[in-house]
């Protein structure tokens, strides 16, 4: 192309950012609609609405009867949001800051509370990200008191109290002789000469010296400092996707309104081929769209915590974005035949796009089968490519997939855009 070329395809590229600067319904949904859209999700999903019940997993490894029922009354504790899991998921999960805190009921459980006054205590292990000191003292509290609540029921049915005191003589009588096994068989000689006694239901006092119905051990779990800081992280790239959309189909409805008009065909009289046109007229959505995204990328790092792992990544994601919906802008306006046409059109196939593709829903919600639909539609890729470069940390080898397809998608769609409209023109 030569040099008088060249410049005649930026005037027009220049041309149509004027025109675009003086549209204001185009840069509404360009700028302020994404801006919304991410703002709305965010708060939605956790930017800045209420925290809710405090999720913890528990592994109950004792399989017991009494540890099943200390399960129960903390599923059944307003506040808490119970699952459960293996040990080492457990862990796992409150390390990747899924669960606030793990509690882990271990083998010895149910024993150790039938032979309550004497022995080992109870044990209990509760392990917690240490930047939740308040929840993890919480839980501490809400673990004794569920744990206390057997001790009420025991007290409360003489039987079950009896039998408890004969099953820890019957096993202090192989127990070495002390001190403190003395004191502790005489404990249980009184206590079941209380609860023995007619119109008895409780017993008042404590054991021998040094009893504890309850050990609770507390580890930290330091969180891994992977994922997203916050819901912004996610929504964002949603948003820059819908800001993308928007500018592409403002240009898809402006290369319409020119060829329904006549424009293109006086352009044509000048030296400037059909194609040059085309090119300036992708040239300057390429433009519009990169300025769009930059825009609202630099807005989230400014206000909204979003902080890129590699600007070099962001840089090409960026373009990558621009590009791939440069093409599908030039299908849309060859497709359409006049501006409602096109608009219809590019609506009709860019909210499916977007509702598979995570512009609507973030992909990690969507069920599985969705997710593997999505594989199909560009707006997963530019959102993968987006958060690949700032939360997720990608590698410059696991970006090269969802760049790639976007950079095909858009030669592939300029192609087409461009061989139809020579066909329909010529």
């Amino acid at each position: 192309m030569s040099a008088s070329r060249t410049r005649a395809v930026l005037a027009l590229a220049g041309k149509d950012l004027r025109l675009l600067s003086r549209n204001r319904a185009t840069l509404f949904f360009a700028l302020a609609w994404p801006v919304l859209m991410a703002l709305f999700f965010g708060y939605v999903f956790g930017g800045g609405g209420e925290k809710g019940r405090i999720p913890v997993v528990v592994v109950d490894e004792d399989r017991t009867d009494e540890s099943a029922r200390l399960v129960a009354r903390l599923a059944a504790t307003a506040g808490l949001e119970i699952t459960s899991a293996p040990r080492e998921e457990a862990t796992r999960l409150v390390r990747q800051g899924k669960r606030s805190a793990a509690v882990i009921v271990p083998a010895g459980y149910g024993v150790a509370a039938g032979r309550l006054f004497h022995g080992a205590p109870r044990k209990l292990e509760l392990e917690v990200d240490p930047a939740r000191t308040a929840e993890g003292a919480m839980l501490e509290g809400i673990l004794t008191g569920a744990a206390m609540q057997s001790m009420q029921e025991l007290f409360t049915d003489p039987s079950k109290t009896l039998g408890m005191v004969d099953r820890s003589v019957a096993d202090l009588g192989s127990a070495p002789a002390s001190e403190d096994r003395d004191s502790t068989r005489k404990f249980l000689g009184e206590l079941r000469s209380f609860v023995g006694r007619p119109g008895q239901a409780q017993a008042s006092g404590g054991a021998g010296p040094g009893w504890k119905p309850l050990e609770i051990e507390r580890r930290e779990v330091r969180r891994e400092k992977a994922g997203p800081r916050s819901a912004f992280d996610f929504t964002f790239p949603q948003g820059i996707l819908w800001g993308v959309i928007g500018s592409a189909l403002g240009f898809a409805l402006s290369l319409v309104t020119e060829r329904t008009r006549g424009t293109l065909m006086r352009l044509e009289t000048s030296p400037l081929s059909r194609l040059d046109v085309l090119v300036g007229k992708a040239l300057a959505c390429f433009v519009a769209i990169a300025a769009v995204e930059t825009m609202l990328l630099l807005l989230g790092v400014a206000f909204f915590g979003i902080r890129p792992a590699s600007w070099l990544l962001l840089a090409a994601a960026t373009l990558s974005v621009a590009a791939c919906f440069v093409g599908i802008m030039m299908t849309v306006a060859v497709l359409g035949k006049t501006e409602q046409a096109a608009g219809g059109l590019g609506w009709a196939i860019m909210m499916p796009l977007s509702m598979f593709g995570g512009g609507m829903i973030p992909l990690f919600v969507m069920p599985s089968w969705m997710q593997t639909v999505s594989n199909f539609s560009p707006v997963k890729w530019g959102i993968v490519a987006l958060e690949g470069a700032t939360w997720r940390g990608f590698s410059a080898a696991e970006m090269a997939t969802p760049l790639g397809v976007l950079v095909l998608v858009g030669v592939a769609g300029f192609a087409l855009g461009v061989r139809l409209f020579r066909g329909g023109e010529g």
